[in-house]
């Protein structure tokens, strides 16, 4: 691991664990055990590295999603795809995934206004799938941007309680989160 990838590995889990504001780079410079001019070598902010890491993951979530994408599925099977990728990205590095998805708001500009950009074009993946299956009859919501922030809203609080050898894989919570999202609690009995 190169010096950079050790200094954004480091700050990734400081700003996990602290909070983007509460991390300052002598936190960062004593984390790594040098001294904090050094880390100015590397690297120009603390910000850079944030932006670093939610582009990054920006990338690899529509990396994932693009992956998924069938023409021929129902919007039932696109749907559980694109839990499953989601899920995937999510538990592949949970420390980035929390500064991803909490840590964003302290992007200046003009990569704030970016951010929310594609976060709201990866959104809108969700709802296409959503139109198509309200369309089909194989969806009944009230709302799709109400849908698929409930949806997102239940996907990305899994970094506070995965665990690599916990009890559950990836795809096992995938799967389970996809019949709960998609078939509730309620049985077929009324």
């Amino acid at each position: 691991m190169s010096r950079k990838e050790q200094i954004e590995q480091t700050a990734t889990a400081l700003f996990k664990n602290r909070g983007f504001s509460a991390t300052s780079m002598r936190d960062l410079a004593n984390a790594l055990g040098i001294e904090a001019a050094s880390i100015y070598s590397h690297i120009r902010s603390k910000e850079e590295i944030l932006q670093r890491v939610c582009f990054r993951m920006a990338e690899e979530f529509f990396g994932a999603i693009e992956a998924v994408k069938a023409a021929d599925a129902t919007a039932t099977e696109q749907l559980k795809r694109a839990i499953s990728a989601h899920v995937q990205v999510l538990t592949r590095n949970t420390e980035a995934s929390a500064v991803f998805l909490q840590e964003w708001r302290h992007l200046s500009e003009p990569y704030h206004t970016e951010f929310l950009a594609l976060r709201d074009r990866y959104e809108d993946y969700f709802r296409e799938i959503i139109r198509q299956g309200i369309a089909k009859g194989e969806f009944q919501v009230p709302d799709e941007k109400f849908a698929v922030l409930t949806i997102l809203s239940g996907l990305n609080w899994i970094h506070t309680w995965y665990k690599p050898e916990g009890k559950m894989k990836p795809a096992e919570i995938a799967e389970n989160l996809s019949a709960m999202l998609l078939n509730g609690l309620k049985t077929n009995l009324n």
